[in-house]
């Protein structure tokens, strides 16, 4: 089936057609909800919640822009929806104080696997692995970030300034491990 099949099957609430949408962009779906929360029951969850939204909303689907991301944006507000409701900002920290961290090691990403990276961000505080994935991988601004999330633009900046700061942290320990083992 092309896309296009499957949209206007799924609008006519064919269950081949949402059975294929589901075959192919589930996995990607999943990876979008595995980047915010860690948890890999909770993200199977969402991402059932999110296919639930998709098939019910996809008469919205107009056709501008790819249809891959209209989908990728539900299951983020998907994430962002179950995130919201458990406060991962509570912890927020002025932007005065992230500014003091430092944050170098990029000879040490370079040395790390794609799997290395994601289990890093994974073991990021929600909160920081929130605003992480909307600022660089979804690509919003802090002014869009904070809107979603209910906070405001410099607890957005503060708290991705952090995550930063923490995953580059986590990098650098991980090869420092690394290295000694190869002693």
């Amino acid at each position: 089936m092309t896309e296009q099949e499957i949209i206007e099957g799924c609008r006519r609430g064919d269950a081949v057609a949402q059975r294929e949408l589901y075959v192919r962009y589930g996995p990607a779906m999943f990876a979008v909800c595995c980047r915010y929360v860690a948890d890999r029951s909770v993200a199977e969850d969402l991402l059932h919640d999110g296919f639930i939204t998709l098939y019910t909303k996809i008469g919205d689907f107009r056709g501008e822009g790819s249809f891959e991301g209209w989908c990728r944006r539900i299951f983020v507000t998907t994430a962002l929806g179950y995130l919201r409701k458990r406060n991962p900002l509570a912890f927020s920290d002025p932007l005065e104080d992230a500014r003091s961290l430092s944050v170098e090691g990029g000879d040490a990403l370079e040395r790390m696997s794609g799997q290395e990276l994601l289990h890093c961000i994974e073991a990021l505080p929600e909160g920081y692995r929130t605003i992480l994935n909307l600022y660089a991988v979804e690509g919003y601004s802090h002014k869009e970030i904070g809107q979603m999330l209910g906070v405001s633009e410099n607890t957005s900046r503060s708290q991705y300034s952090r995550a930063r700061s923490r995953l580059m942290e986590m990098i650098r320990d991980r090869n420092r491990i690394k290295l000694k083992d190869k002693s």
